[in-house]
């Protein structure tokens, strides 16, 4: 689930809420009023067992969970339907600098283990088909002592380093399942269960334990409407086997002084008057040090417009390990060039690589394109929260600053093409002869309109997954980039030094006729990294790629691990279900396990045509994708 910032609206937003702040270049303190507590609570016990597959077609209704259909990444319009009704960012995109073809780094990963992860059809048909069709996937990965973990928009499941599922029988168990809720929605009875979404995870190497992370939405009893109550569900595996059991734990993130959490008085203007929301924590993302973990949100006011900050959390490894206890909070809003942060992502670490100067500090970086008229910037932001060590004491005393550091121009990225190719869910929304009532029965909708919007989404250049290795801060990020004349979807990365604020390394990549999309980097202790994301173009249909990366040459050729055999076909894509534009991405995923890296990227893996689309049963294609969506993922395993 990912909103993005409309800059009028934010601004507005600001102006009002930052009255007494001052936003000042270099180091600062991240807001005025300081961290506060905010319990974290054990809540239960989980393993990952779930209800078998449904076998059944997905002709049913209520197909769509419409609480997480407003959200949005990238240039995009409003919202036709949505459960959370706020104004969604809309950033311009920027003129892309020219570039040439990247130099190729000294080293070239070797390609071991690779293998189709979880897709579309393991989502809508989980725990006996009492699920949703969801896109975009959202993908979370998390690797050690010999196990991968995946998760997507809404399941998840275990390998082992072959690529064996090791769960359930071989299919995915759903999160809501996982995280002891009831289903997302019961078929026989159309209650519903939380709406869950934004999956992470990481090995927590310090505590030998895995952590998968997801925010979720609560509803009205069992009905379709929500609360506005939202928490991060943090579940914690009981040892680092992550196939037995787990410890499930709740932070309350609505921040509006209810269940022990700060009011931040988050609001929307209606008919000129301010009306005061629950705020949503929105598009989590964790990293972690020696001392815990750090959990990050975009918090957003729940059912309006407006945005208020990325928010910080730092959790010790005390209460992972432990019990109930606290989170420290820190509020980025009134903080910075541009009043507030935003996607504010924390860094993971190889091994024993966090850093131990100052009682403990954990790194963090964003992006500020999204808050320029012209969506462009030349700089991001280096975060950093001092004396983590404190977190594992009786009176955590953390600090959080925040820097200012000048990188080469990157900007707001136009949307990705992708090659022609077959669509049958377009037709059968279009069909008024062959199978006249497939709009209907099969995808759901009362109407033969399939106008598309045409390309699939970019992101919106705001900060990716980072890392910290090697003395070094390491991140990623989506950029509109020139090539040959033609503005495409291209990475910029940075490799920055936390003690002086400069950039040791940067560099843009991008090519003609394609798009490079939702950048994730991975980086061995040893300096040695790797790219992963998805590859689409004129010429191709979506494909999982990586890319070498490394601290002296930078970023080398572009090779497909698993390339697409048709285009993507998913239902965000068509305006006549309402999101508002089209899903694609959100993110994608590494993972560091030794001397290995993991990658996870979206990518389509099937294609059909319309015919084996009617098979029975109908929108399945033999199992390959559901009626609404044909996304899925690959996992691979690198050796820089």
């Amino acid at each position: 689930m990912k909103t993005r910032l409309q800059t009028s609206s934010v601004h507005a937003a600001l102006a009002l809420l930052l009255a007494g702040f001052v936003a000042a270049a270099g180091v600062q303190t991240a807001h005025a009023d300081g961290p506060v507590a905010v319990p974290v609570s054990k809540v239960g016990t989980a393993s990952l067992v779930s209800a078998p597959y449904a076998t059944d077609s997905d002709t049913q209704n209520d197909q769509i969970d419409l609480s997480l259909i407003g959200d949005a990444d990238g240039t995009g319009g409003d919202d036709a339907f949505q459960g959370i009704t706020r104004t969604l960012v809309g950033a311009i995109t920027g003129n892309g600098r020219s570039i040439n073809p990247q130099k190729r780094a000294k080293s070239n990963p070797q390609l071991g283990t690779h293998f189709q992860g979880l897709n579309f059809h393991d989502q809508r048909f989980a725990n006996g088909g009492n699920q949703f069709s969801v896109e975009p996937p959202d993908q979370a990965l998390c690797a050690g002592n010999g196990f991968v973990v995946e998760s997507v928009n809404d399941v998840i499941q275990v390998y082992d380093s072959f690529g064996n599922a090791l769960l359930n029988g071989g299919q995915a168990v759903d999160l809501n399942t996982f995280y002891g809720y009831p289903a997302a929605i019961n078929r026989t009875t159309g209650a519903r269960g939380p709406s869950i979404t934004d999956p992470v995870c990481i090995y927590d190497q310090a505590i030998g334990r895995f952590v998968q992370v997801a925010l979720t939405l609560d509803h009205i009893g069992t009905t379709a409407s929500l609360s506005g109550t939202n928490h991060l569900d943090i579940a914690v595996s009981d040892s680092g086997d992550p196939t037995g059991s787990w410890t499930i734990f709740k932070l309350p993130v609505q921040n509006d002084g209810t269940e022990g959490t700060p009011n931040h008085h988050c609001f929307f203007i209606h008919n000129g008057v301010p009306v005061f929301d629950p705020c949503l924590g929105d598009y989590p993302h964790i990293g972690a040090d020696a001392n815990g973990i750090y959990l990050t949100t975009n918090e957003f006011t729940f059912f309006g417009s407006g945005f208020f900050g990325a928010q910080v959390y730092g959790i010790g490894n005390n209460v992972l390990t432990g019990g109930s206890g606290s989170a420290v909070l820190f509020n980025t809003l009134g903080t910075g060039p541009d009043g507030a942060g935003f996607t504010v992502w924390a860094a993971q670490s190889p091994g024993n690589q966090s850093d131990l100067d100052n009682g403990g500090s954990e790194f963090f970086l964003s992006s500020d394109a999204v808050f320029s008229s012209d969506g462009t910037s030349t700089r991001v932001l280096l975060w950093t929260m001092m004396n983590t060590s404190s977190l594992n004491t009786l009176s955590p005393s953390p600090s959080l600053s925040l820097r200012s550091v000048a990188v080469l121009q990157y900007a707001v990225p136009p949307r990705s093409k992708q090659k022609t190719g077959e669509l049958p869910l377009s037709e059968c929304i279009a069909d008024t002869v062959i199978f006249p009532n497939c709009n209907i029965l099969v995808a759901g909708i009362g109407s033969h309109n399939n106008t598309s919007f045409g390309r699939l989404n970019s992101n919106d250049s705001r900060m990716q997954q980072v890392f910290y290795a090697n003395g070094a801060v390491w991140g990623a990020l989506d950029t509109a980039v020139t090539v040959s004349g033609s503005t495409r979807a291209g990475i910029a990365y940075f490799i920055v030094k936390p003690n002086s604020a400069k950039i040791a390394l940067q560099g843009q990549a991008g090519f003609p006729d394609t798009d490079l999309t939702y950048p994730a980097v991975g980086v061995l202790g040893n300096g040695r990294a790797v790219l992963a994301f998805t590859l689409t173009g004129d010429n191709d249909y979506p494909s999982a790629a990586f890319a070498p990366l490394d601290a002296v040459v930078g970023m080398g050729d572009v090779h497909v691990v698993a390339a697409g055999p048709g285009p993507w076909d998913g239902f965000t894509s068509y305006v006549v279900f309402g999101s508002g534009r089209p899903r694609w991405g959100d993110y994608g995923a590494t993972a560091v396990d030794g001397s290995s890296i993991w990658i996870a990227s979206e990518y389509v893996a099937q294609t059909c045509t319309y015919a084996d689309y009617l098979g029975i049963p109908r929108g399945q294609c033999g199992g390959t994708r559901g009626a609404l969506g044909n996304w899925s993922t690959h996992v691979s395993k690198l050796t820089p």
